[in-house]
């Protein structure tokens, strides 16, 4: 079997189920991009304007305002959050507003909260 290694005392599951699950699983290029795509998440600031555009498209001065920091800071977590494909830019004259880039966002910030707050014992809202 490819790359895995069974020791004769192994008590585990069989040499045929461990491959199944092998093949189940996700190329080893498209996790490395997972792990690459929720990196972008482990930034409070970044997690703070993902919240804020939840329900809205908002300028960095809004966002600015929002979370109480400067422009500079929130234009440099918004490239980070653009290159990583989780916010989309939209031109309106000299300003630029941004939006999550899909419903995939909200969902993926959804589950991650909801997870976070059943483990603190919350209830679902």
């Amino acid at each position: 079997m490819d790359n895995l290694i069974i020791e004769e005392n192994f008590n585990g599951k069989d040499e045929k189920s461990l491959l199944k699950i092998k093949n189940a699983m996700p190329s080893i290029d498209d996790l490395y991009d997972l792990s690459e795509f929720f990196k972008v998440f482990g930034d409070s600031t970044r997690i703070n304007i993902v919240s804020a555009l939840l329900n809205s498209e908002l300028c960095v001065c809004d966002i600015a305002q929002l979370l109480e920091m400067g422009q500079s800071a929130i234009s440099h977590q918004l490239r980070i959050l653009k290159s990583a494909g989780l916010v989309k830019p939209r031109r309106d004259g000299k300003t630029i507003y941004y939006s999550l880039d899909d419903e995939h966002i909200k969902l993926i910030f959804d589950l991650g909260l909801e997870h976070i707050l059943h483990r603190k014992g919350a209830p679902n809202e």
